[in-house]
């Protein structure tokens, strides 16, 4: 296939990709100014191949109805695995980064089994045959740790502190996974769906609040990366000069006030027996919230000095915070210089699963770019 040709094939396909609305071959013709038999030529070939299919008539007041056309969403999915001290999240994502299937698993503390790897492999497998999803559609298998990577070839964890796990081989996690394969930080890969999906044409600052706390800058579409890939390491910014005690062996960082973990760990309950007894206005819980959402609201107010750009809350501490954002905007914005409110505060889009569907997109994005 000529370059051209290619290059012809893919606009046709990532117009189909990016609309939602009706769309007819006579449309494609005239907004990408090509010759019907062109479009009809390639169109054949994409159907011959699976990837678009006919999606309906379009209403019509006389004569013939056009055929609408899609891309077929299931053609090919990635997997992504959100890895944290005690779970598994496997989520099987469609091309639009829909979810086809997930599952939760609960583990023993990573830094504890010696065959973490082999663990993963066998319910990866698991997870595929459960869910009947064909292996021949796979474009691989997305791995998101809470970790700092090694920038460059030792494939090493730098520092996973709610893992438990310093300067440790990513072979020991991985296992003999026989797909293709990508490993990246939670955060970054949470920050890149929500950026993909809502954001394009922006530049954000994505703070993910789950197990740890992260984060990921996106700039221009891309990852802000840093010299050592230690960007949007917002967790580990202090908050509370010689505060509360982090996993990471400092004191006061946001991760130490802000985590869903500190419910866990300082009142042993879940997240959702937290927040039900809030509303019942349990005073022990009411102290550890709103001192959490003070300290959140330092963390945003820095970023926010630092970089200039709005600020998305991620992770599954975000499902709870709708009823709560209007508080803890008026607290980020009472610490602000210069700005008398925080309209540039926002809730993640992907409130559920983020991480896993960031991870899988990465398959995604390379299959868009190379149909």
């Amino acid at each position: 296939m000529t370059q051209r040709r290619r290059q012809t094939r893919n606009s046709i396909y990532h117009y189909l990709y990016e609309t939602r609305e009706f769309c007819s071959k006579q449309s494609l013709a005239r907004d990408l100014r090509l010759s019907l038999p062109t479009v009809y030529q390639h169109l054949t070939e994409l159907m011959e191949e699976g990837l678009v299919h006919y999606s309906g008539e379009q209403q019509s007041t006389g004569g013939r109805k056009a055929m609408g056309l899609e891309i077929v969403a299931d053609a090919r999915y990635a997997i992504g695995v959100s890895v944290t001290e005690t779970r598994l999240r496997f989520v099987a994502a469609d091309l639009r980064l829909g979810e086809m299937a997930y599952r939760k698993v609960h583990h023993p503390s990573v830094a504890e089994m010696e065959n973490f790897g082999d663990f993963l492999t066998r319910e990866l497998e698991r997870f595929i045959d459960d869910n009947a999803l064909d292996r021949d559609r796979l474009l691989g298998v997305g791995i998101a740790l809470p970790a700092v990577i090694a920038p460059d070839e030792s494939r090493r964890i730098t520092l996973a502190p709610t893992l438990h796990l310093r300067d440790v081989e990513l072979q020991r996690l991985m296992g003999t996974i026989p797909y293709p394969l990508y490993i990246e930080n939670d955060a970054t890969s949470g920050g890149y769906a929500e950026w993909f999906t809502h954001w394009q044409g922006r530049d954000i600052a994505y703070l993910l609040l789950e197990t740890g706390v992260g984060g990921a800058i996106l700039v221009n579409g891309g990852q802000y990366r840093g010299v050592n890939h230690r960007s949007g390491e917002f967790g580990h910014m202090c908050v509370e000069p010689g505060g509360l005690p982090c996993k990471c062996g400092k004191r006061g960082c946001l991760e130490a006030y802000c985590s869903p973990s500190r419910v866990s760990d300082d009142l042993g309950i879940s997240l959702k027996e937290f927040f039900d007894g809030l509303e019942r206005h349990v005073p022990e819980y009411e102290t550890l919230w709103y001192d959490l959402l003070r300290h959140l609201a330092i963390g945003v107010n820095n970023i926010r000095m630092a970089l200039d750009c709005d600020v998305v809350l991620g992770g599954f501490l975000t499902e709870f915070l709708p009823p709560y954002m209007p508080l803890l905007k008026e607290y980020v914005a009472a610490g602000n210089t210069f700005e008398p409110s925080a309209d540039y505060l926002h809730l993640s889009n992907l409130r559920r699963h983020t991480v896993p569907l960031g991870v899988a997109l990465h398959f995604i994005k390379e299959f868009l770019e190379t149909i």
